[in-house]
């Protein structure tokens, strides 16, 4: 009997032994994974997992005015491509993270193609962080305070987790008052005569924004805010072999005066057209303030001394879709009711209208004027997929390389 009861208890034990042994064993391993620090399959950061792009900057890359395909003076529903969600980028797709940052759906950042696009750019923003009027505009800086962030310490947080390749920046313009000039200068062409015209490139407001002593300055806070993209990186555990910063320059959004469809005489330029400037202030721009600022965005980038920056020069990439000039026009004046119909994006243009109070109607906002529009910000996502290169980033020239769409239904870009 005793020796039966030892053998039951040793038949039981011989049952027991695999599966102790199976579990020591699976124990063991976890221990050996958690020493040599491996790794779960899914990991993503520095090098590793899939591809992504991430912008930071201003306006001209978070996509304000992504919302309007075309202009009108008719019915906005003839040109809302993207609808009142347009800039909506939370997660739940239902608000804006930071409030008026207008980072659009068809920002140029997500070009697809197995690459995932983040957007931190934000309308208004200039190489620091500031609070205007309550709304708060992150910088390319590591501000850190009352919940807000600067978009380079957004970028750290950003790419210690993802496997970031490309940081496209667009910065700079908002440095050199943008937005004031603009309106300086279509107040100088609603509130003086034709015989006795105020040119705005004469004022000393709008002036001293081009001094030799401002443009050093500037340059250099542009030059600050790369120098920040890299320490981001670096502080994310990156090389700078494994990222590129793609550094955008400033597309012209006006013709030169000679090349407006509409006369300065009289009101019809702004009152129709939405480009209120004289043909002198207009040749201005493109000659003067325009250059200066891509050369200061350039020339910064040169003075990092940086080996992995690319250049995208963008300074005439919309030429012959610019806001009233010849060879477009409103979608009324070119037969179209819908920024769907056939020829559209050849036909209208690609930068939105500047809207003053009596013309700021229905769903349009006042920080959209002047921007690329939705035309503009594919044409963009089509030259930056070309800068890309499958991974193996370059810079070049963007421009209009052709009419209609491409198969992602972009505008037709080179980047030469």
């Amino acid at each position: 009997m005793e020796d039966l009861d030892s053998r039951s208890r040793l038949g039981t034990l011989d049952v027991r032994i695999p599966a102790l042994v199976a579990a020591l064993a699976l124990a063991l391993a976890a221990v050996f994974a958690a020493l040599i620090g491996a790794a779960p399959a899914h990991a993503e950061g520095p090098g590793e997992g899939t591809p992504n792009i991430v912008t930071l900057g201003d306006s001209y890359i978070s996509g304000e005015a992504g919302r309007w395909a075309g202009n009108t003076n008719e019915s906005s529903s003839w040109v809302d491509a993207l609808g009142k969600t347009a800039y909506y980028d939370n997660s739940g797709h239902t608000a804006e993270l930071i409030p008026g940052c207008h980072r659009s759906q068809s920002a140029e950042v997500y070009i697809g193609g197995g690459v995932v696009g983040e957007n931190l750019a934000c309308s208004g923003a200039k190489t620091s962080s500031f609070t205007e009027e309550e709304d708060f505009k992150p910088g390319i800086d590591f501000y850190d305070s009352g919940g807000h962030e600067g978009q380079a310490l957004m970028l750290e947080h950003y790419a210690a987790k993802h496997n970031v390749k490309l940081v496209a920046l667009s910065i700079g313009g908002n440095n050199y008052n943008f937005a004031s000039i603009v309106q300086t200068c279509v107040e100088d062409f609603l509130f003086s005569p034709e015989w006795w015209p105020d040119y705005c490139s004469e004022e000393s407001s709008v002036t001293e924004n081009f001094s030799s002593a401002n443009v050093n300055t500037q340059t250099d806070a542009i030059k600050g805010a790369i120098e920040n993209i890299a320490k981001a990186m670096t502080g994310a555990g990156y090389k700078s072999s494994q990222y590129t910063i793609l550094l955008q320059d400033y597309p012209s959004p006006i013709p030169d005066g000679s090349g407006f469809r509409y006369s300065q005489s009289g009101y019809t330029r702004q009152e129709v057209g939405g480009c209120g400037l004289w043909n002198v202030d207009a040749d201005w721009a493109n000659e003067h303030a325009l250059p200066t600022i891509d050369e200061s965005v350039f020339h910064a980038g040169e003075k990092t001394g940086l080996t992995n920056i690319k250049y995208m020069q963008l300074s005439s990439a919309f030429n012959g879709r610019r806001l009233c000039e010849k060879g477009v026009g409103l979608l009324e004046e070119e037969g179209l009711t819908s920024w769907k119909q056939t020829g559209a994006v050849d036909k209208t243009e690609w930068i939105s209208q500047i809207r003053t109070v009596s013309t700021l109607y229905e769903e349009y906002e006042l920080q959209e004027d002047l921007h690329p529009n939705y035309w503009a910000q594919l044409a963009l996502r089509n030259c930056l997929t070309q800068a890309y290169n499958a991974g193996t980033p370059k810079g070049g020239t963007c421009t209009i390389s052709g009419t209609g769409l491409n198969s992602a239904g972009e505008p037709n870009m080179s980047l030469h």
